[in-house]
């Protein structure tokens, strides 16, 4: 069930840490110049990059599988930023495998001849199940060597180790962290079931958190990214469950009347926003941590839902349908100051608001599609992200503002797909699993103890 049906709905109802990690950084350079990839540039230029398949250092013959699968890890962890354009490697003029990972070992200029600004080289030694790696990356115009990492733990470990240094390389080019050490929730639908599930930036490991209820929806990731609020029907009412992921232990939030899009407030020590009906009317409320009401955030003859805020908590942005149709309005936490942001379009819902506090991305209503479209807080710099494509809709920004997810139909079932902040490098998250795919929400960034 798309968003905007379940918006209609409720109008109804009412109406592994690794072992060790070192740095080493040419004199000079320590602090990172985020001079390579402007990420709010819409006509970003991808960067050619080369990676050549790791070295075995010790054993070669017997490391050149761990080496082969830790280049693919790399290869396409960097894919997915969306940032980079790969080079053949048939066109490549040098044989690392026949020399060595070092500046000193490389003729740049072989490199610069086939369109490659940046050079990864990689070096791994295995022995008894444990993983040794070092990785460098070159600036192969200027010479230079702009990031070098060594890292070790257990042959288990490998994802996490290349993608601890993918996301040391995006902070190196961009000054974002967060993508690699993040996940994202969503609600699969099959067979009239919902199962709210969690996997991967990029969709690997996935894993089932609450499994065939009849209704589950609007998943929303606590802030320290260690639990996640729904919306669940399983006891008749759409009451709010706060399920801790590591424990499993859950707790009940139940009002009189509906309980629906619980968010957390962003350093707000626990306390949550939803959408309750306890007056009669669906308007917003401010929750503390026990799930007591604290105060009403909304008032309004028309339906009140989705809460989003900035990243301070200064401000809440939601959907209201005061003005008659759906719309996004943004009011100020302490003055109590409300405006509309949304003017363009009928229907618009589903506000989620960047990481950086500067924009705010939705679904819009044209036609009878969905697509997805982006606005600053100011109201100024309407985008329009998808087109043409299905209907697309419950857009979440990735906890560095580089990339967003969202639900789109544009195969037929709503799977989920991934873009660029701009709009550009749509493409699916592969995921092995049956039915539909609805509702995500991005993780914050968590660290490896998370």
């Amino acid at each position: 069930m798309h968003w905007n049906r379940i918006f209609r709905l409720s109008l109804v109802i009412v109406c592994a840490m690794l072992a060790f990690q070192l740095c080493f950084v040419p004199a000079g350079q320590a602090e990172p110049q985020y001079d390579y990839i402007n990420i709010s540039d819409p006509f970003l230029k991808k960067i050619p990059i080369a990676v050549p398949v790791f070295k075995g250092m010790s054993d070669p013959s017997e490391e050149a599988a761990i080496a082969a699968e830790a280049t693919e890890i790399l290869v396409n962890g960097l894919t997915f930023t969306g940032y980079f354009n790969l080079i053949d490697r048939g066109a490549y003029l040098e044989n690392l495998q026949e020399k060595g990972i070092t500046a000193a070992d490389l003729n740049f200029a072989n490199w610069t001849d086939i369109g490659a600004e940046l050079l990864i080289t990689g070096g791994i030694w295995g022995h008894n199940g444990t993983v040794r790696m070092e990785l460098r990356v070159f600036d192969t115009f200027k010479g230079e060597l702009l990031l070098g990492k060594r890292y070790g733990g257990g042959y288990n470990d490998l994802r996490q180790m290349i993608h601890r240094f993918c996301s040391d390389l995006i902070y190196r080019l961009t000054g974002k962290r967060g993508l690699f050490d993040s996940r994202i929730v969503f609600i699969g639908k099959k067979d009239g079931k919902n199962t709210i599930h969690t996997c991967d930036f990029d969709g690997n490991a996935l894993q089932s958190v609450v499994e065939n209820e009849v209704i589950t929806l609007f998943p929303s990731w606590s802030p320290n990214g260690r639990a996640i609020a729904y919306t669940s029907y399983a006891q008749g009412n759409p009451d709010i469950v706060i399920r801790e992921l590591e424990t499993g232990v859950t707790r009940r939030i139940s009002h009189e009347g509906i309980n629906l899009t619980p968010t957390w407030v962003p350093g707000g020590g626990g306390k949550m926003a939803a959408t309750l009906s306890v007056d009669g009317d669906e308007e917003i409320y401010l929750l503390t941590e026990a799930g007591k009401i604290d105060r009403r955030l909304t008032d309004s003859w028309g339906i009140d839902v989705s809460p989003t805020f900035s990243p301070d908590g200064s401000q809440m942005a939601y959907v209201s349908k005061r003005a008659g149709t759906p719309q996004i309005y943004i009011k100020d936490m302490a003055g109590g100051d409300v405006r509309r942001l949304t003017f363009e379009g009928s229907y618009n819902t589903e506000p989620d608001w960047s990481p950086e506090g500067d924009r705010i991305v939705y679904s819009a209503m044209k036609g009878g599609r969905a697509d997805i479209c982006v606005i600053g807080t100011d109201g100024e710099g309407l985008a329009q992200l998808t087109r043409d494509t299905g209907s697309n809709e419950s857009p979440a920004w990735s906890p560095d503002g580089t990339l967003i997810v969202f639900s789109s139909t544009r195969t037929g079932k709503a799977r989920l797909y991934v873009m660029t902040a701009s709009g550009t490098d749509q493409r699916p998250l592969l995921m092995d699993m049956a039915g539909e795919q609805i509702l995500p929400d991005w993780s914050p960034a968590m660290s490896p103890g998370d």
